[in-house]
């Protein structure tokens, strides 16, 4: 398709998804050579001009691009294994931009599970902001780990998982002072375009030694700091709320079950605005080690693993554990309480759909849908047994992924197009709501709404055209049609 002759570009005959979650019908105009969405009337009565090319998108949906900020590889290619190639790494990060947008995802944050220390530095300067040509955008990074509980490690190898002793300065010295200055000298020292979106996210456990107090301090550089793979209790885990945890990574999973006396993690999501916790110094650290039976195999080497969501060992405590108050909670009412965002893994397999429903009944504007996808992702592969690593082989049935010769789950391929159709199925919520947990919320949750998952004035053209069962259709980034069915 030839550029239009004045830039403009009208999208008509289509609904548009509302940040209510509502579907109107209505144009949308773009600008292609800066790749920006238009306020319509603005444009037409300034400049005087209207659109050279007009698409009609046959009554079907336009959305925001989809935002997927989970994702540990695809196609083969695993953001967590670098093997001392810069340039092997770079072009396996250009694969999966260039591939995922034919599952509507215009933009994603890479996540790498718990690392050797060294390692940290160099995979997060590779994961710095990048858009290649034609192909989905890199928004930055997503550390999960390896401050976390290794009662809850999931697929985290148990010799990796580290306390944080020395507060910020910990987690300064195992991810480089480079990752985690000012977000905008980070910006700066990325050497990217100041009105790029640069994302940083790290996953840790609010009890580990050290975690606590470093939330704060991330969430003042710019960085998203999300509660996950922890046993704290709901008192605090509400603190790390108010020291600036911004959302929960894979509710349900990685964490301890719903209990009726103290609900942990899960609980937040049906807080009160007026909910006290004392301050973060209130409670001590626990440990990182779990009890005998969820203890690792004591060797020093690295365990086995499964996946992210899925550990077949036992990893004791079901309810969460509570440690010792110093003083008394603060009083009830003291400061308003925001609820924290929250991401779901909605394949039908991570978690039960009913639970999904109660999820999102307690807390809709706080719901992110993820894939948490591993590099076996890619929907155009056939059933059977794929190469995973560590010299292990996974078993493909459907969504479905098993470690080879046994019934344990590895976790699922599922694709964040498929994640919203389950949604909706799950839940009973409107297409246009499902489309909010993967556009709007993300970016809210990020701070980067203005330009990302949104259908405002002078957000990136990054758009996905599905049709009314929430088929992916095409897509285009920065107004340039990067993928169409057929």
């Amino acid at each position: 398709m030839s550029s239009s002759s004045n830039g403009l570009v009208c999208f008509t005959n289509c609904l548009l998804p509302q940040e209510d979650g509502s579907l109107v019908e209505k144009d949308l105009w773009i600008d292609e050579r800066r790749g920006v969405i238009l306020d319509a009337q603005k444009t037409f009565f300034l400049q005087r001009e209207r659109p050279d090319k007009i698409v009609d998108l046959g009554g079907n949906i336009l959305s925001p691009g989809y935002i997927d900020i989970q994702i540990n590889g695809g196609f083969g290619f695993d953001f967590s294994v670098y093997e001392g190639d810069d340039q092997a790494y770079r072009d396996g990060l250009k694969l999966v931009a260039e591939r995922i947008t034919e599952t509507g995802v215009t933009a994603l944050v890479p996540t790498v599970i718990t690392q050797e220390k060294s390692l940290y530095p160099k995979l997060l300067h590779h994961l710095r902001p990048w858009s290649p040509p034609a192909a989905a955008h890199l928004l930055g990074w997503h550390a999960e780990g390896p401050f976390l509980q290794l009662a809850k490690r999931g697929a985290h190898a148990p010799p990796l998982i580290a306390s944080a002793p020395d507060g910020f300065n910990s987690f300064e010295s195992t991810y480089g002072w480079e990752s985690l200055v000012d977000a905008e000298d980070w910006l700066m020292a990325s050497g990217i375009d100041q009105d790029t979106v640069g994302v940083r996210i790290i996953t840790g456990a609010p009890e580990v030694e050290g975690v606590m107090d470093a939330i704060s301090k991330a969430s003042k550089r710019g960085i998203c700091f999300n509660i996950g793979h922890s046993i704290c209790s709901t008192d605090m885990a509400t603190a790390a709320v108010r020291n600036g945890a911004r959302c929960i990574t894979h509710l349900f999973n990685a964490m301890p079950q719903l209990h009726h006396r103290d609900p942990s993690i899960i609980g937040l999501l049906g807080a009160s605005p007026y909910t006290s916790s004392g301050p973060a110094s209130d409670f001590a650290p626990l440990p990182i080690s779990p009890s005998k039976s969820g203890s690792s195999s004591g060797t020093g080497q690295k365990t086995p693993y499964a996946s992210e969501a899925f550990d077949e060992i036992q990893t004791p405590p079901g309810t969460p554990v509570k440690r010792h108050v110093r003083q008394q909670p603060s009083t009830l009412g003291q400061t308003l309480f925001e609820r924290p965002f929250y991401e779901l893994i909605v394949d039908g397999i991570h978690i039960h759909p009913n639970s999904v429903r109660l999820a999102y009944s307690a807390h809709p504007d706080g719901c992110i849908l993820i894939t948490d996808a591993m590099r076996i992702l890619d929907p155009r592969l056939k059933d059977g047994i794929h190469e995973w690593r560590d010299g292990r082989r996974l078993l493909k049935e459907g969504d479905k992924l098993y470690l080879e010769g046994t019934t344990t789950l590895a976790g699922s391929v599922v694709t964040l197009d498929k994640c919203v159709r389950n949604f909706i199925q799950f839940t009973g919520c409107s297409l246009g709501e499902a489309i909010k947990c993967a556009t709007l919320n993300p970016a809210r949750c990020l701070g980067i709404e203005n330009r990302k998952g949104s259908l405002r004035a002078g957000a990136d053209a990054d758009l996905v055209v599905l049709d009314r069962r929430g088929k992916v259709l095409s897509t285009w980034v920065k107004g340039k049609k990067v993928w169409g069915k057929n």
